[in-house]
């Protein structure tokens, strides 16, 4: 959060200071009446008949920080606001069924969105009218800020009628354009998926489209479920789209994830990615770094070095973690983790992150020059400003050239990351938001439990531990999961994403750990996220019904998964070892009913395709052994759970402790599919077998 106790006191202050949010503390000083979202609001702008001017965004955006100085910092602004409107500033991540439900609106309007977003709303909460950022004068075919205010209050007094009858239109599209078309996918779909995936594939440098490119974890964790039964040999990315899914799958993912991580959206001296780059060579990022971006990108990097055996890959997801660790923890609790950190320092973007030829001299001396070369920092600057943003494209050349082997080399480049690295910490820093969710607290919990499980490192593990009990305790105090958390206060919201993200990293927990206590918590979670999200013949919506006008539904994923995407692949993984069927068949009719999006739309629904794998081709091991026996197992099959298995689900401990462990033999392994079990295997090269021919028959 911005520290403004440094400046002058502060001339005004607005309702905002008594919330947590660090996005909605940063505006409490400015001159606009702000309104936090809720009842006292809307009973205001009711009373007094005004328009409601909805501001969202969130504590790292850059051009929300702009808009903030250019307009809401502005006195002549505020005016208008306080005279015509009733103000309402939302985080987008402390309430996004507000936000998805507004975002829709927005693209309906204009076919684009972001943020800012700026929403008009009638005091019914309809939308009539909206866009991004807008400039506090008219510029590139964008009118004022002010004067787009004005014309806002004029036609409400002028042309009430229009707009009223507009905002019904435009809710009723929204309303519409939650409930898609229900088809279930024909046979061979996930053949057409890859398929479709690959026509967007950049063969040059990895990743999809062109600029700005955005990692898209979701997209890779897909194809790194479906990679799973590759066999790629190097040397066909120039053919992708005719390659097997499998071996296509593969290709994808591997080539994107090098790619970004020689480009600047990765941190080569703190480790972590950037949300998105500016360019298609994921060269200039946004600096701005997301939990959630690395959270699932530490799963993508392990899962891929364990596909590869690339060792560079496995050390960008430790590099990722050790960053996560080192900065992204709040100050009131170690076991959490922090949303965000802004692309701006001293408020400018990217200068905490950028270097000069001088700067590297000044901390490097005579290793400089090769530093330079290494990281492509040149005396004109590779981006702006005289500014260098740090790459890593030619490693080997620069080894050959100071004459190191590679254990002198790793040495080497260590030494340079750890001088830097030291140097940068003694510039301004950028803020941090540091509020806890706890879907993306679920999705950190996935990845501490999965890489301490296939990195063999039990301090990732007990990490993981740490996490998961705040979160069943601080973040669910009363039985109910809350979705925001800060400073030791929380919101009462909790979402779909959250019982589903939480409930999945607890489920990996427990194959991590063997500990069967970690399942019964992702079941209770699981019987509660039913009970609040699902409505029968309707399926899953994101929010519990509450005073937006439409319930927020939205299968697409963005940067993350969709929650009714997670959801499903929690109700396949847990209705597979616990045998419920009731579960798997709720999965099944959401899957069947987003078969025609998974046709014609593959790359935006990439979390619903992995649930639907899992349902077609996913498995549940059993393995049973005695309690007084370590937690790996016994016999040929100890260590089966450091396998790496993304479409087989762990049902650990012993015999009797969870259904399907029932009647099974300690010292065995038990692959189940659809509920029939293979013949036990007794040694890891058996049971290898047996996963790898889970996917012939996709």
């Amino acid at each position: 959060m911005e520290n403004r106790a440094s400046g002058p006191e502060p001339k005004f202050t607005n309702r905002l200071a008594n919330e947590t949010s660090p996005y909605l503390l940063q505006h409490a000083h400015n001159p606009v009446d702000w309104y936090p979202w809720g009842a006292e609001a809307f009973a205001r702008a009711r009373a007094e008949d005004k328009p409601i001017l909805l501001s969202v965004g969130y504590a790292t955006c850059h051009w929300c920080h702009v808009m903030e100085r250019e307009s809401f910092e502005d006195e002549t602004v505020a005016a208008i606001l306080r005279a015509g409107f009733i103000a309402i500033k939302v985080d987008r991540e402390e309430l996004p069924d507000v936000d998805q439900v507004y975002m829709s609106a927005l693209q309906a309007l204009t076919g684009q969105g972001g943020w800012p977003m700026n929403m008009f709303l009638t005091p019914q909460l309809a939308p009539f009218h909206g866009g991004s950022y807008f400039p506090p004068e008219p510029r590139h075919g964008l009118p004022g800020f002010a004067e787009l205010l004005d014309a806002i209050s004029d036609a409400w007094r002028n042309r009430r009628a229009d707009l009223e009858h507009h905002a019904s239109e435009l809710l009723e599209h929204v309303r519409k354009g939650s409930a898609a078309p229900r088809r279930a996918a024909a046979d061979g779909l996930h053949d057409r998926a890859i398929a479709g995936i690959a026509r967007n594939f950049d063969v040059q440098y990895g990743g999809f489209g062109s600029a700005p490119k955005f990692p898209q974890p979701p997209l890779l964790q897909y194809l790194l479920a479906r990679a799973s039964a590759g066999t790629l040999e190097a040397g066909h990315e120039d053919a992708v789209a005719s390659l097997p899914a499998g071996d296509a799958a593969r290709t994808m993912l591997v080539a994107t994830l090098r790619q970004m991580s020689a480009g600047g959206i990765y941190d080569h001296v703190g480790g972590g990615f950037a949300r998105y780059s500016t360019d298609r060579r994921w060269h200039v990022p946004h600096f701005e770094k997301m939990l959630y971006d690395n959270a699932q990108l530490v799963r993508l990097y392990v899962g891929a070095w364990r596909l590869t055996g690339d060792e560079r890959l496995r050390f960008v997801a430790e590099d990722t973690l050790a960053y996560l660790e080192r900065e992204m923890h709040p100050a009131a609790s170690r076991a959490a983790f922090c949303c965000a950190q802004d692309a701006d320092a001293e408020g400018v973007e990217g200068r905490f992150h950028c270097w000069t030829e001088a700067q590297l001299e000044d901390v490097l001396g005579a290793d400089a020059p090769a530093a330079a070369q290494l990281y492509g920092v040149t005396t004109r600057g590779n981006w702006e400003h005289g500014l260098s943003v740090l790459e890593r494209r030619t490693p080997e050349k620069v080894r050959a050239q100071l004459g190191l082997d590679v254990a002198q080399w790793v040495q080497w480049e260590r030494c340079v990351r750890e001088r830097l690295l030291a140097a940068r910490s003694q510039r301004v820093w950028p803020i941090t938001d540091d509020k806890v969710l706890a879907d993306w607290n679920g999705m950190m919990l996935h990845a501490l439990a999965e890489a301490g499980r296939l990195l063999a490192r039990p301090i990732l593990v007990e990490r993981a531990r740490q996490l998961a009990e705040f979160l069943l305790g601080e973040m669910m105090p009363d039985g109910r999961l809350s979705h925001a958390w800060r400073a030791g206060r929380r919101r009462k919201e909790g979402y779909l994403s959250d019982y589903a993200q939480v409930g999945l990293g607890l489920v990996e927990l427990h194959a991590a750990t063997a500990e069967t206590g970690w399942l019964e918590r992702a079941f209770g979670l699981t019987e509660a996220m039913i009970a609040r999200f699902h409505v029968a013949g309707e399926g899953f919506f994101e929010g519990e019904a509450g005073d937006l006008p439409v319930r927020a539904r939205d299968a697409f994923d963005g940067a993350v998964p969709s929650g009714i995407g997670a959801a499903c692949e929690l109700l396949v993984r847990l209705g597979g070892i616990y045998g419920r069927d009731d579960w798997l068949e709720l999965a099944r009719a959401a899957l069947a009913d987003a078969g025609a999006i998974m046709e014609a739309a593959p790359a935006a629904v990439p979390a619903m395709l992995l649930a639907h794998l899992l349902a077609e081709a996913g498995a549940q091991l059993a393995l049973p052994f005695e309690r007084s026996a370590p937690g790996e197992g016994s016999g040929g099959v100890a260590g089966a759970r450091r396998e790496f298995m993304p479409l087989v689900t762990i049902a650990a401990g012993a015999p009797g402790e969870l259904p399907l462990l029932t009647g099974r033999d300690p010292g065995k392994a038990y692959l189940c599919q659809h509920g029939r079990c293979q013949l036990p295997a007794a040694s890891l090269e058996e049971l290898r077998g047996q996963i790898d021919r889970l996917t012939e028959n996709l």
